[in-house]
């Protein structure tokens, strides 16, 4: 087991020692929701697992080697600037077409509420929207996602209270994108083509030899249009089949700016190349991050040393890889690279590591409305799962594989989060006992760290947190204490936490629920104590357990039920 964080990266297709230019501050970047529609849960997989990585790096338990590739070993209080970008212009409907084929998705969400206030489907909340506003429609939208993402514990869409810029929009973004695009003009990386004032902007993709370094795409598969990479309508105006839309002049769109080409809006990958930069390339201001975006000038006017990462990492979805961070890696290294490199340097392309969890599966297949396996977090709240649950459902399975949500899984994460509060609350109340478990507590925190070492193996990890759990007779607050450090990891115990449902007979802790049945066993078992009938109550409770209920009297007659 490595005794650093080892991590794979989409670059190098490898498994390699995770270096940031400096340990102390650590700056990251994540892909974030097009805010057209609520975010599913397959969208939080990937946002959940960045988020995983983040906690840990965070953490004093993950140990990162020096930049030079020393002996030495850097650990404790690190802080990671972590930006997540909120799309709302831009992303167009046909994600394969890097060109901006299709329709714009804030449009398609404009013709949908349209449809939906029509026929009295209108979400929740929405019943106030023009829905032919597309700003309203992002703004709607992207308040369900920060709701989401914090029952969820997204730590970045938390810190955006105290800081929004960690949270850039697109559309606040746009001046930045221009400046950009302007030096990838200056310096042979774009051209516009099209009468004056009705410009398109392309970027120029043999410009930068490197493209396809990141999906292992190469020019010659794109210009053959392999994979829907290449819109027929487009091929004309362009100087190579591969190059993609940095620009679109549009004076019809209804989100649209003033630009050197003509009113219009940007595509989708310039956005990121600019949020990016703008707020983690400032510099330092002593409290470990930029005091402020980056503004158009300065963007228009940064530059950085030959094959050297602006970023230290980048994550998103693996259906980002190509073309969205592909492109963005062409723009970034283009427009910042004093003389950006032929090859693929593994330390000089825009980010140094890139981490692209994986697909998720419901029920085995893949997620689709009309199967009726298509959730998103709000639904499964609406059901009664709690965030613990489904934020540990969906990080549990390591994120270079494909996860397979599942209700049997919601309901053995719920007690997995169950039996962790149960230590927590019998160790905090514990009388201290020093020395007691020391051993164990050491072998399980070295058992956590080097699964998390290792390719952040969150599932060996949490296996590691059961087996010793599992061990524990009478929790200390030691052991509480070494199970809050877990979860400052994985980030479950913090999240809200449904109230018990009391009635006559019983206190319900969720997910337990009342029910006639168990109701009716508890009353019988309440009249066989009452009547000095032992045996018949242990057998009721015996009962009670192989039905998947543990119970215990509690003061004022009522019984604790919760799920064994």
């Amino acid at each position: 087991m490595p005794d650093h964080l080892v991590l794979y990266n989409t670059l190098t297709r490898k498994a390699e020692a995770f270096r940031p230019r400096d340990p102390r501050r650590i700056t990251f970047y994540t892909c974030g929701p097009t805010v057209y529609d609520d975010a599913h849960i397959g969208n939080f997989r990937s946002f959940l697992a960045a988020d995983v990585l983040r906690r840990f790096l965070e953490s004093p338990l993950c140990r990162l080697v020096d930049d030079d590739g020393g002996p030495a070993l850097q650990a404790g209080s690190r802080t990671v600037l972590h930006v997540m970008n909120i799309t709302d212009v831009g992303h167009m409907t046909d994600d394969d077409a890097a060109d901006g084929a299709g329709e714009d998705k804030m449009a398609a969400a404009t013709r949908r509420l349209s449809e939906a206030k029509k026929s009295g489907k209108l979400p929740p909340g929405a019943g106030d929207i023009d829905p032919t506003d597309q700003h309203a429609i992002a703004r709607f939208y992207e308040a369900r996602f920060l709701e989401d993402a914090r029952r969820l514990g997204l730590r970045v869409a938390i810190d955006a209270q105290r800081d929004p810029t960690l949270m850039p929009r697109a559309t606040g973004a746009v001046p930045g994108m221009i400046a950009i695009i302007e030096r990838l003009i200056a310096r042979g990386h774009a051209y516009a083509v099209g009468p004056a004032g009705r410009q398109t902007v392309y970027f120029s993709v043999p410009s930068f030899p490197a493209y396809g370094s990141l999906s292992g795409n190469t020019l010659d598969a794109l210009r053959a249009g392999q994979g829907g990479r290449v819109q027929e309508s487009h091929q004309a105006e362009k100087k190579h089949p591969a190059d993609f839309l940095l620009w679109k002049s549009d004076p019809t769109h209804a989100m649209r700016w003033a630009s050197p080409w003509g009113e219009g809006y940007p595509g989708w990958h310039i956005e990121c190349t600019a949020m990016a930069a703008a707020r983690l390339c400032g510099p330092d201001d002593g409290r470990n991050e930029p005091a402020s975006p980056l503004t158009p000038a300065a963007l228009g006017a940064l530059e950085v040393a030959d094959v050297r990462p602006m970023i230290d990492l980048h994550s998103g979805g693996e259906d980002n890889i190509f073309p969205h961070h592909e492109c963005e890696i062409a723009q970034s290294c283009g427009a910042f690279n004093a003389t950006p490199a032929d090859a693929a340097p593994a330390r000089g392309m825009f980010a140094a590591h890139w981490f692209h969890p994986r697909f998720l599966m419901v029920e085995g297949a893949k997620m689709s409305k009309s199967k009726g396996n298509f959730f998103t977090p709000r639904d499964l709240f609406a059901k009664g799962h709690e965030p613990a649950a489904v934020r540990l459902e969906l990080i549990k399975t390591h994120y270079r594989s494909n996860a397979n949500f599942t209700e049997q899984g919601l309901k053995d994460s719920a007690r997995m989060v169950e039996r962790w509060r149960r230590v927590i609350e019998q160790g905090a109340g514990a009388t201290r006992a020093d020395g007691s478990g020391k051993a164990a507590r050491a072998e399980a925190q070295q058992a956590f760290a080097d699964a998390m070492h290792d390719d952040l193996n969150i599932a060996g990890a949490i296996g590691a947190i059961n087996a010793w759990v599992g061990s524990l007779d009478a929790p200390t607050p030691e052991d509480a204490a070494l199970l809050r450090a877990f979860d400052g990891v994985v980030g479950v115990l913090a999240l809200e936490r449904p109230a018990a449902a009391s009635t006559d007979i019983g206190l319900f802790i969720p997910p337990a629920e009342p029910n006639p049945e168990v109701t009716a066993l508890l009353e019988r078992r309440r009249d066989a104590r009452a009547a000095k009938d032992f045996a018949a109550a242990d057998q009721i409770r015996d009962q009670l357990a192989s039905m998947g209920y543990a119970i215990k009297d509690a003061p004022g007659g009522k019984v604790e039920v919760r799920k064994a």
